[in-house]
């Protein structure tokens, strides 16, 4: 049992969802927040919206890394960790209730011989899947979502999300859910699974929080050098002066919108994944900023990729 102040630490699927019905059974609506762990302000601020959800709440914390979204390439085995330092920040809010931090949401089936399937560390999607085995092998896609943006180079990732969070309602069985905007494709993709499934979900999302500095907060900045750090602002700043540039000139040609943040990330030492400039739900590319858009930026320091966006509210 946690202690009087504490969210209780749930691991056992079954556990919490019975937990969930029994607080909906006493009248609660259940909020949930979808995290990888390593929380910062982002997330804290993710647990503050969901304390402000209208009536009695009672608030979810899931601290699950899923591999599923992660290439064999990607920085699975080294994705920063911290569930005690965790445990910790969200027993300060006084807002969480209870953790979901479970040891596995896939079942990795047994091979053809009979021997249990081990991920290997640092395994991805393909390592919840062994050939001729009986292991979890469903997915989810939302597919022309996916396609662009972070879809375009990491063709794995939001199969993996999309999958791992259908899974997380259907064990935790919200009735809200608090995803943040600097994901802004993920949070899109999820609000248009849960409308196609007809998942009895609320999809809120929260705004970008950000560093003093402008950099938005990310578990993945503390890998940053002081000096790719530096370097990594002008991904906020090329976004400013953009959407700046947007505001004061109608109908804005995108393109020479995204080449400006192309040579203002490159010249401070960035590699650019992409720059794209898109309607804010369809995630169409524009040519034209003269309806509501996102411009989204991915961008490399070191050996650190980053993501930001900026929606800039123009009225067709």
């Amino acid at each position: 049992m946690a202690a009087a102040g504490e969210p209780e630490v749930i691991r056992d699927k079954a556990a919490m969802r019975a937990w969930s019905r029994r607080q909906r059974a006493e009248g609660k609506t259940v909020v949930l927040v979808p995290t990888m762990g390593f929380l910062h302000e982002g997330h804290l601020s993710l647990v503050s919206a969901a304390a402000a959800v209208p009536g009695p709440v009672a608030v979810v914390v899931s601290i699950y890394v899923n591999p599923s979204q992660f290439a064999p390439t990607e920085d699975l085995a080294t994705y920063p960790s911290d569930l005690a330092g965790d445990l910790r920040k969200l027993a300060s809010t006084g807002a969480v209730h209870a953790v979901f931090n479970p040891p596995d949401l896939y079942h990795r089936g047994a091979a053809v011989s009979g021997r249990r399937a081990e991920a290997p560390a640092g395994a991805a999607a393909s390592s919840c899947l062994e050939a001729g085995g009986d292991g979890h092998e469903t997915w989810i896609r939302v597919e022309r979502l996916e396609k662009g943006l972070c879809g375009a180079s990491r063709p794995v990732f939001f199969r993996g999300v999309a999958t791992v969070v259908a899974k997380l309602f259907n064990v935790v069985e919200p009735d809200v859910a608090m995803f943040g905007k600097k994901d802004y494709q993920q949070w899109r993709l999820i609000c248009r699974m849960v409308r196609d499934l007809d998942f009895a979900v609320e999809i809120i999302g929260s705004e970008i929080v950000r560093e003093a500095d402008g950099l938005a907060m990310s578990s993945r900045n503390v890998h940053l050098s002081p000096e790719e750090r530096e370097k990594a602002l002008s991904i906020s700043r090329s976004l400013l002066n953009a959407r700046t540039a947007a505001l004061n000139n109608s109908n804005s040609a995108s393109e020479h919108i995204k080449d400006q943040i192309v040579q203002t990330l490159t010249e401070a030492g960035g590699r650019v994944d992409y720059v794209e400039i898109v309607e804010q739900e369809s995630l169409v590319p524009v040519e034209t900023i003269d309806r509501p858009v996102v411009i989204c930026v991915a961008a490399w320091f070191g050996k650190v990729r980053l993501i930001d966006n900026i929606e800039i509210h123009i009225q067709s």
